[in-house]
């Protein structure tokens, strides 16, 4: 296994943050993390999990590859990279402690504590010196952070030049014959069967969390003006998603 930062013990196998999270929706998140990944399957129908799948092949990792997992909630996008390159070093990074205590247990009860470890931090900060990571990764969570671009930044530094940062996010369908079904699901069913199943509003929050993330036109730009080169946005499933993916820059942008 490639190596990586010798963890600090800390009960749940979550390891501290070398600073205070910034900012973000921590906080929010804790609350629902028990429910986190049921809720995620139903509202999803499912479909997130080929998404996670077609990330994870956008990498496009080299062997005993090293790879930063941002947002990493419950690890499930953590997860699939390691089961996908069994030669692979992960590092999860979440605000949330409450998630990552739920990905931990997943981790122990698939004996992948030893290949992912999972480190409360603030993607808008890394405490990672400069090209440390072979592939850079962060599912739902981008539109979560305070400040996108020195998010962005900071995964153009922390990632080995020429190596693949990809980027999974929620869409508003905004053409096609499909877009109205699938608005009426993001803005109406995801909120409703959400806080029904959750006792929660979180999920009204991510509705209007979706409505109010850029085009993805105007998010490539975004990424490429902080560096990252052979930018592209595949949109999956009617648009409801898309991925993102873009190589590193020659040093920090």
């Amino acid at each position: 296994m490639a190596s990586l930062p010798a963890p600090v013990p800390r009960p749940g196998g979550v390891r501290p943050p070398q600073s205070a999270p910034a900012g973000g929706s921590g906080a929010m998140f804790d609350a629902i993390a028990g429910r986190y990944d049921r809720l995620n399957r139903i509202l999803s129908l499912g479909i997130d999990r080929r998404w996670r799948r077609q990330t994870v092949e956008a990498l496009a990792l080299p062997p005993k590859a090293r790879v930063l997992d941002l947002a990493t909630g419950t690890a499930d996008l953590a997860i699939a990279i390691a089961m996908a390159h069994p030669d692979a070093a992960v590092v999860g990074i979440d605000p949330a402690e409450n998630m990552l205590a739920v990905g931990s247990a997943k981790l122990r009860a698939m004996d992948l504590q030893d290949r992912i470890e999972l480190e409360l931090g603030d993607a808008q900060e890394l405490p990672f010196e400069d090209d440390t990571f072979d592939g850079t990764t962060i599912a739902f969570g981008i539109r979560n952070v305070p400040d996108r671009s020195r998010a962005l930044s900071e995964m153009a530094r922390v990632t080995t030049a020429g190596a693949k940062i990809a980027i999974l996010e929620l869409s508003e369908p905004r053409g096609g014959l499909l877009a109205p079904a699938a608005r009426f699901h993001i803005r109406t069913v995801v909120p409703r069967v959400g806080a029904l199943l959750s006792g929660s509003k979180e999920y009204r929050y991510l509705q209007q969390s979706i409505a109010a993330f850029p085009a993805a036109g105007e998010f490539v730009e975004m990424m490429r003006a902080q560096g990252l080169r052979h930018v592209r946005a595949i949109p999956l499933t009617f648009g409801v998603c898309h991925l993102y993916v873009a190589e590193a820059p020659e040093g920090a942008p």
